[in-house]
């Protein structure tokens, strides 16, 4: 796992600054995860109602997977469109935003290994869908998005993690 990009984004300017506040939450962080573009934007949303209400900072991380075929410093994606994309993602989350996109093989590792076990893992993923064949019901595991799954693990793991929800 290496660090690719860390780039530190500025909220927009219509909306204001979060009033000072006691030096107990000054370090409190929120760790937005990168899912999906409505997930995440719908995960970002939460963040930052919670960021401005607490005064802590948001830190948008992005674990992006290369394949075992690439060698690791050259993923599929090249890194300047990444950060692009990822720089107008965190625009809309209002507050003070860090993106951080780390080239990895393993996304739960990278993220246990990177997140800062005392922050707030706040994951956006889209609705369960309940299926109607009965083969379903006798396999709990089915029962769960990949994002919830990587949410449960992320608790198992001692993180506190909200869960968002899309439609």
């Amino acid at each position: 796992m290496s660090l690719a990009v860390e780039k530190l984004l500025v909220p927009k300017a219509e909306y204001p600054v979060p009033p000072a506040i006691g030096e107990a939450h000054q370090d409190l962080k929120i760790a937005v995860i990168f899912t999906s573009v409505e997930s995440t934007l719908k995960a970002l949303q939460a963040a930052g109602e919670m960021a401005s209400s607490l005064g802590a900072r948001i830190n948008l991380v992005v674990p992006q997977v290369v394949a075992y075929t690439l060698p690791l410093e050259s993923p599929p994606v090249l890194v300047q469109f990444s950060e692009d994309r990822f720089r107008a993602i965190a625009a809309q989350s209002g507050v003070e935003t860090s993106v951080q996109i780390y080239l990895c093989r393993d996304r739960l590792e990278t993220l246990i290994s990177v997140l800062d076990a005392d922050s707030i893992v706040v994951l956006g993923g889209p609705k369960r869908r309940w299926p109607w064949w009965p083969s379903f019901w006798k396999t709990p595991s089915l029962w769960k998005t990949k994002e919830e799954r990587l949410a449960w693990r992320l608790r198992l793991t001692g993180f506190e993690v909200l869960f968002k929800e899309t439609e």
